[in-house]
C-alpha cells in the first residue's frame, strides 16, 4: 500500500483526493503556489509545500513538481484533472523517478491524447467513430475544402491535442472554413503547444454520454454506467446526469461494452473516461478518453457505492479488481451542477473575489464538494468553477426536485455566481422530462438567465438581516 501522496493539483479536486488519503490513512502533500497560500487544500493536507510564487508555473511544471516529491518522500503523485494530468512527459518522468504515478500509463495517454490517434486506433478495433479525416495541417485550403464537401457541412475542427472544450471549431458554410481553421490552429498552439488540426463530420444536437472505466494492472475492465453530459456552455459541463434519463437498458449495454471494448484496445489502467455522441436514431460514435479522473466522476459514485479516488489509489498501489460486471447496477438517479463564480448577466465572466458568506446545502442524499469557505478569496488565475453541488433520489423526476430544493438553500454571497441560473435549468419543462440535447444551452439561454431584480432582492434582504441582526432586532 502506499504511505504518502504528493496531489499534483489545486481547489476542489486536491480536497477531494486529500479526503480519500485520510479515508486509507495515506499521508497527504500538497503543493501550492503563492496565490493558493490560503486554499483550503493547503489547510488540511498532512503536509504542504509552496512549489512557486507564479500562480500556474508550479502546478504545470512537471520536473518542479517530481523534485518536490521526491524531497517529501512522496511514494506516489496523483494529477487529479486539468493542469498535467494527461500530460504523457509528466506520467513518464513520474514513474522514471521511480514514484508511483495514479493513472493510465504513459504511453496510453500519449495515444488517447492525439484525437487523431486515437480515431485511428478505435476504427482499427471497430469502435465506431463519426466520419472524420486524419491531420489536416499539410493540406492546401483547397484540399481541405474539397474533404469538407465531400463529408458534408456542417463540419467540425478540432485540435488533435485538445481537451476541456478549447480548439475546437464548428463550421456552417464553406465561406467559414479557412477562417475557422486558422483560428483553431491558433487556439490549438497557445493552448497545447501543437496545432495540429483534424476535422469530422458535425453531428447535429446530440446527447454527449460518457462511460465510466475502471481497470487494473491485470487485464481487469469493467465499466461504471453512463452520465449524461449534454447539458453545456461552448464545450464546458454545466450538469451531469447518472444514469442518463433516456438511455434504455439494451443501448446501455452495448455502449458500455463498447466502452469496455475500446480501454482493453489500449490496455488501459486506472480510472478513465469513454465518451460518446449519441444521435436522435440511437447510434453512438466514439468522441474521445479522458485518461484522468473527470470533474463529474461524483454522480458515479453515488449511484455505485464506490470512492473512485480510493479506487484509484487501489488500483495503483497493485491490487487486483475484486468487482465484475454484474457486481455494477444504479441506485436511483444522481446530478451534479457544476457552481461557477461568474456573472451570468456578463457572458458568464468570471467573478473573483472575496466570500463574504457561505451555507452549502445539506439533508439526506446531498453532497457537496468544494474548496471555498466564508473569508476566503477567490484568486483570478484559476478556473472559475467552485462547488459541485451533487444530489440523489430514487427517480430522475425526484432527483431534479431534489436539486431544484438543495440550490434554494445554496448561499454564497461577495462574488457572482451561477446558482440563479442553476436554479432556473431546474424549472425548464424540457430539461424536467430529460428532453435536452447539446443545444439545450443555446436554444434556452434568454429563458435561463435570472432577473437581475431577483439578484438585488436577495441582496437588500441579506443587507436587513445583517443590519437587524446587529442592532439586536
Amino acid at each position: 500500500m502506499l504511505t504518502k501522496i504528493l496531489i499534483a493539483n489545486r481547489g476542489e479536486i486536491a480536497v477531494r483526493i486529500i479526503r480519500a488519503c485520510r479515508d486509507l490513512h495515506i499521508q497527504s502533500v500538497a503543493i501550492y503556489s503563492r496565490a493558493d497560500r490560503d486554499s483550503m487544500h493547503v489547510k488540511m493536507a498532512d503536509e504542504s509545500y509552496e512549489i512557486s510564487d507564479d500562480p500556474l508555473r508550479g502546478y504545470l511544471d512537471a520536473d518542479l513538481i517530481v523534485e518536490a516529491a521526491l524531497k517529501l518522500g512522496a511514494d506516489a503523485i496523483h494529477p487529479g484533472y486539468g493542469f498535467l494530468s494527461e500530460n504523457a512527459i509528466f506520467a513518464r518522468k513520474v514513474r522514471e523517478a521511480g514514484i508511483v504515478w495514479i493513472g493510465p500509463s504513459a504511453e496510453t495517454i500519449a495515444q488517447m491524447g492525439d484525437k487523431n490517434q486515437a480515431r485511428s486506433l478505435m476504427q482499427k478495433h471497430g469502435i465506431p467513430v463519426v466520419p472524420g479525416t486524419e491531420r489536416l495541417n499539410k493540406l492546401t485550403k483547397e484540399e481541405i475544402s474539397k474533404i469538407a464537401t465531400k463529408i458534408g457541412y456542417p463540419v467540425i475542427l478540432k485540435a488533435s491535442a485538445g481537451g476541456g472544450g478549447r480548439g475546437i471549431r464548428v463550421v456552417e458554410k464553406e465561406g467559414d472554413l479557412e477562417e475557422s481553421f486558422n483560428a483553431c490552429k491558433r487556439e490549438a498552439m497557445a493552448f497545447f503547444k501543437n496545432d495540429d488540426v483534424f476535422m469530422e463530420k458535425y453531428i447535429i444536437n446530440p446527447r454527449h454520454i460518457e462511460f465510466q472505466i475502471l481497470a487494473d494492472n491485470y487485464g481487469n475492465v469493467i465499466h461504471l454506467l453512463e452520465r449524461d453530459c449534454s447539458i453545456q456552455r461552448r464545450h464546458q459541463k454545466l450538469i451531469e446526469i447518472a444514469p442518463s434519463p433516456i438511455i434504455s437498458d439494451d443501448l446501455r449495454r452495448r455502449m458500455g461494452a463498447t466502452a469496455v471494448a475500446a480501454a482493453k484496445a489500449v490496455n488501459y489502467t486506472n480510472a478513465g473516461t469513454i465518451e460518446f455522441l449519441l444521435d436522435d436514431f440511437n447510434h453512438f460514435y466514439f468522441m474521445e478518453m479522458n485518461t484522468r479522473i473527470q470533474v463529474e466522476h461524483g454522480v458515479t459514485e453515488e449511484i455505485t457505492g464506490l470512492d473512485l479516488i480510493v479506487r484509484q489509489i487501489r488500483v495503483a498501489g497493485g491490487e487486483i479488481l475484486e468487482l465484475d460486471q454484474n457486481d455494477i447496477c444504479p441506485q436511483g438517479y444522481a446530478i451534479e451542477a457544476r457552481i461557477n463564480a461568474e456573472d451570468v448577466h456578463n457572458d458568464f465572466v468570471p467573478s473573483p473575489g472575496k466570500i463574504t458568506a457561505y451555507y452549502p446545502a445539506l439533508g439526506p442524499f446531498v453532497r457537496v464538494d468544494s474548496c471555498i469557505y466564508k473569508d476566503y478569496v477567490i484568486p483570478p488565475f484559476y478556473d472559475s468553477m467552485i462547488a459541485k453541488l451533487i444530489v440523489r433520489a430514487s427517480s430522475y423526476d425526484l432527483v431534479v426536485n431534489k436539486l431544484d430544493r438543495a440550490l434554494q438553500e445554496f448561499t454564497i454571497r461577495g462574488v457572482k455566481t451561477t446558482i440563479p441560473f442553476l436554479k432556473n435549468i431546474c424549472h425548464d419543462k424540457d430539461f424536467r422530462r430529460g428532453d435536452f440535447d447539446t443545444s439545450f444551452f443555446e436554444t434556452k439561454l434568454s429563458s435561463l438567465i435570472p432577473d437581475n431584480s431577483k439578484d438585488d432582492d436577495d441582496l437588500v434582504t441579506a443587507v436587513a438581516a445583517a443590519i437587524a441582526a446587529r442592532c439586536g432586532v
